[in-house]
């Protein structure tokens, strides 16, 4: 008879991999760390590899040891999957659901999103995290999250999406730059150097350069901005022009700033807002839930 894993032990594998500490592993699993130990030397012996290389001072995870925690981890997500599934009873709308959003959409949804959810599920509530985009899916995958709230399109690895609207791009520049731009906008007449956009992480810079057909490399300025809340002090100074979400401009970004708002050469630039799950989750009656009430928001 065929002898697999427990969870228990794949649980161990990952938790000492995130730690790289035997004590600090087991203090995060609740048991001894000669108990945590055992569990993975049992593990080891099961696989019949080696997944740890040990000494007194360190540890280093194998290529077939980083291997064997990349699948521990979505084995303990599906088996968190089928754990909910004993759970989806009535509407969907109740119990604890953990969200994940990106920081160009979460400081202009998410306080909507909770009061909303509060006045029509009191039942349901929302355990939140901001994080980029890769951070999230990765977290997504591992089980961490329920379902995240991101700008597409990006590849989602199989994951499950749902579009709920759209968000359109905007440029900003300083009232003095204005006066010295015809209108409408065209890249060709922006000095060099002169569009400013945020980290590479963040993936709001992949959109409003694809949607707004920004082509010409020369007029992006190598400075990256870390929020969008820096690009605007920036473009507010007098320094360049940038793009802006029209959710942003809708929640006061752009108050009190000597800016104007212009339309971005190219038509109808935008990008799309969704929900993102994975696709063994039970709980799709809950997320189509979210989604119309993040619908009704946008």
């Amino acid at each position: 008879m065929t002898k697999f894993p427990s969870l228990k032990q794949l649980h161990y594998l990952v938790t000492l991999f995130e730690t790289r500490h035997f004590g600090d592993a087991a203090k995060k699993c609740f048991v001894s760390q000669s108990t945590l130990s055992s569990g993975i030397q049992n593990l080891e012996e099961l696989l019949s590899c080696q997944l740890i290389e040990r000494d007194n001072k360190s540890l280093v995870f194998t290529s077939m040891g980083e291997e064997v925690v990349t699948r521990s981890r979505e084995l303990l997500a599906r088996s968190q999957d089928l754990m909910e599934l004993s759970k989806c009873t009535g509407d969907g709308m109740e119990g604890k659901l953990r969200v994940g959003c990106i920081p160009t959409i979460a400081p202009f949804l998410l306080c909507d999103l909770v009061q909303e959810v509060n006045r029509l599920h009191p039942k349901l509530h929302l355990l939140l995290r901001e994080d980029t985009t890769t951070n999230l899916l990765a977290a997504l995958r591992n089980g961490e999250m329920d379902v995240l709230i991101l700008a597409l399109p990006i590849e989602i690895n199989g994951m499950h999406s749902k579009v709920v609207g759209r968000d359109a791009f905007k440029m900003v520049i300083s009232k003095n730059q204005a006066e010295k731009v015809n209108v409408p906008l065209r890249y060709a007449d922006l000095p060099d150097e002169s569009v400013f956009l945020l980290e590479k992480e963040h993936c709001l810079t992949e959109h409003a350069v694809s949607a707004c057909k920004l082509t010409t490399k020369e007029k992006i300025n190598p400075f990256t901005a870390t929020s969008l809340h820096t690009l605007v002090q920036m473009v507010a100074n007098g320094l360049g022009t940038t793009f802006i979400p029209q959710m942003a401009i809708d929640h006061g970004l752009l108050d009190n700033q000597n800016l104007v708002v212009v339309e971005p050469p190219g038509q109808a630039a935008y990008r799309q807002i969704g929900l993102v799950w994975r696709p063994t989750s039970s709980r799709i009656q809950t997320f189509n839930g979210l989604a119309d009430i993040v619908e009704g928001l946008l």
